[in-house]
């Protein structure tokens, strides 16, 4: 039974000491928080879990959060894969919503499990999430006074494994800021989050780069094909790097493999499987 989440990959934690430490506190609270409920819940319910608690902390990218885009509106973007079902879904673009992830938690069990903008918000309201409004006065302010605070930029991520050996991931991202609007990020794709049964894979980093990358699905088809995840790993990031790609990412095996890595020293990542470790 295992547990890693992320915080984002553009973090202030290289220049700010102070959020540095929150962002260390707020991840150390939640993967332990995560770890608990995973004892009585499957990976599935846990990564929904996880990153509901990560999109409700204002200091990541994800949620409350976010990142305002180019027109003055807030879109988020979150998916989910269920590593014993094969089932993926996932929100685009959704605006209003508190928690994008759980609107795709509830997608998983219909055919069409993937929905954008206007379609994904009608789902949203029929499934009983309210109106709510993420946009919390720093971002409306750093909009404002069009600050591109590149630091501030990511998403939030688990991959979790249950104890009956079942892998799931989960992603949520309030985009880059400052996007054309309605720019489709990489966290409710199959680059950005994807599993099996034999790995789950979490991103945060470019985008547009992920993608360009199939990062996530890449990842899990080298384990699958008998890859360990170290290697599938640094061997997709030695490709990352063909064309300066800008990445990292969060996973685990279903042998218990975890592993994390980066084209830049400040993701914020924890884990815990029995020992808490926590690092930026």
């Amino acid at each position: 039974m295992k547990i890693i989440i992320h915080g984002g990959f553009f973090s202030e934690s290289g220049t700010n000491q102070e959020t540095k430490i929150a962002k260390q506190q707020a991840l150390s609270d939640i993967v332990s928080q995560s770890y608990t409920y995973l004892n009585t819940h499957t990976a599935l319910e846990t990564v929904v879990y996880a990153v509901s608690l990560l999109e409700d902390n204002p200091l990541f990218n994800a949620g409350l959060g976010s990142q305002i885009q180019s027109d003055g509106e807030l879109r988020l973007s979150a998916s989910l894969m269920d590593g014993k079902s094969q089932k993926f879904s996932g929100v685009i673009n959704i605006q209003n919503v508190k928690n994008p992830i759980k609107v795709s938690e509830k997608l998983l069990s219909y055919d069409d499990r993937v929905l954008s903008g206007v379609g994904a918000l009608d789902f949203a309201r029929t499934q009983g999430f309210d109106f709510f409004d993420p946009v919390i006065p720093q971002r409306r302010q750093e909009y404002e006074d069009k600050l591109k605070q590149s630091s501030r930029l990511g998403t939030v991520g688990c991959v979790a494994l249950d104890t009956e050996g079942n892998l799931a991931a989960a992603t949520s991202t309030g985009g880059k800021g400052f996007e054309i609007p309605c720019r489709v990020s990489d966290s409710a794709t199959v680059a950005g989050n994807f599993a099996n049964e034999y790995a789950g894979i979490s991103c945060t980093g470019v985008g547009e780069d992920i993608v360009s990358a199939a990062l996530a699905a890449k990842i899990v088809t080298r384990v699958t094909d008998g890859f360990t995840l170290k290697e599938a790993c640094d061997k997709s990031f030695v490709e990352l790097k063909t064309f300066e790609g800008f990445a990292g990412v969060i996973g685990i095996s279903s042998s218990g493999e975890m592993y994390h890595t980066d084209s830049h020293p400040y993701m914020v990542w924890a884990s815990f499987d029995g020992s808490l470790q926590v690092f930026n």
